[in-house]
C-alpha cells in the first residue's frame, strides 16, 4: 500500500476511526521535503485518487485482542455505505506452511468472492494466475475437511468470508512470505496487482520493467531503525 500511495501521489482524505487497533502516531511516511515531514500520521488512514476512482486504506498498527472481527464488520459496513464498486485486499501468508504443490509453483495466489468472479473471471483467467488452493481445515488430522486457509494472513480470511456472505465484490491477492526484509515481497505483490489493473504502465513489453518505477516512500529508509550511534565505538 505504501508503494501505491507514494507512486500515485495519492491525497490523504481522512482517517478510519476505530478502537480495534493499537493507537499509534508518527511523522508523515511519504515526506518529500522538510516542510511536510512534520505532518502526523496515525494507525488507519484513507487516501484517494479521484482521477482513477481509487481509494486506499493503509493500516499501520496491530489489532487489539478479540477486536479483529468487529473491525472487519465495521470496515465492510463502510465499504457498502460508501458505494465502493470493488475491494482488493493485499495480503500475505506464511511461506513455511505451504504444501508440496505450493512449494513447486509461483508464490502468488488470488481469491475472488462469487460476485467478483462474475465480473472479472475472464480477465483473471487470461492472466494465468493461480487460485488459492483448499487445504485440510485441521492440518494435523488426515481426514479433516478441506477449506481455504491463509495462515499468517491476519484478517484476510475473515474479510473474504464476510464479503462472500454479504455479496461484496472482493479480490484477495497474496504472496507466500517469510519474516525479515519484505521490501522485495512488497514490490512483487504490487507488480502482481499491476498485471491486472495497470496502475502504472510498464516501460516495455516486459512487465518486470516497471519495478524501478515504483516510488519508494522516504519512511522506508528507517524500516530497520537508524544506524548505530558512533558513540558506541
Amino acid at each position: 500500500m505504501d508503494l501505491i500511495i507514494s507512486t500515485l501521489n495519492m491525497s490523504k482524505i481522512g482517517y478510519f476511526y476505530t478502537d480495534c487497533l493499537v493507537p499509534m502516531v508518527g511523522n508523515n511516511p511519504y515526506a518529500t521535503a522538510e516542510g511536510n515531514s512534520t505532518e502526523l500520521s496515525i494507525n488507519a488512514e484513507v487516501y484517494s485518487l479521484p482521477s482513477r476512482k481509487l481509494v486506499a486504506l493503509q493500516l499501520r498498527s496491530i489489532f487489539i485482542k478479540y477486536k479483529s472481527k468487529p473491525f472487519c464488520e465495521k470496515l465492510l459496513s463502510w465499504v457498502k455505505s460508501s458505494g465502493c464498486a470493488r475491494v482488493i485486499v493485499l495480503s500475505s501468508s506464511h511461506s513455511y506452511q505451504r504444501n508440496d504443490l505450493q512449494l513447486r509453483s509461483t508464490p502468488f495466489r488470488y481469491l475472488l468472492t462469487p460476485s467478483m468472479q462474475r465480473s472479472v473471471q475472464n480477465k483473471i483467467k487470461s492472466l494465468n494466475w493461480q487460485e488459492m488452493e483448499k487445504s485440510r481445515c485441521i492440518p494435523e488430522i488426515d481426514d479433516s475437511e478441506f477449506c481455504i486457509r491463509i495462515p499468517g494472513g491476519g484478517i484476510t480470511k475473515t474479510l473474504y468470508d464476510e464479503s462472500c456472505s454479504k455479496e461484496i465484490q472482493m479480490a484477495v491477492l497474496l504472496k507466500f512470505v517469510s519474516e525479515g526484509d519484505n521490501i522485495p515481497d512488497a514490490l512483487g505483490l504490487v507488480e502482481y496487482l499491476n498485471e491486472w489493473l495497470q496502475i502504472i504502465k510498464p516501460l516495455s513489453d516486459d512487465p518486470t520493467a516497471s519495478t524501478s518505477r515504483w516510488k519508494i516512500p522516504s519512511s522506508w529508509r528507517l524500516l530497520f531503525g537508524s544506524g548505530l550511534p558512533p558513540a558506541l565505538f
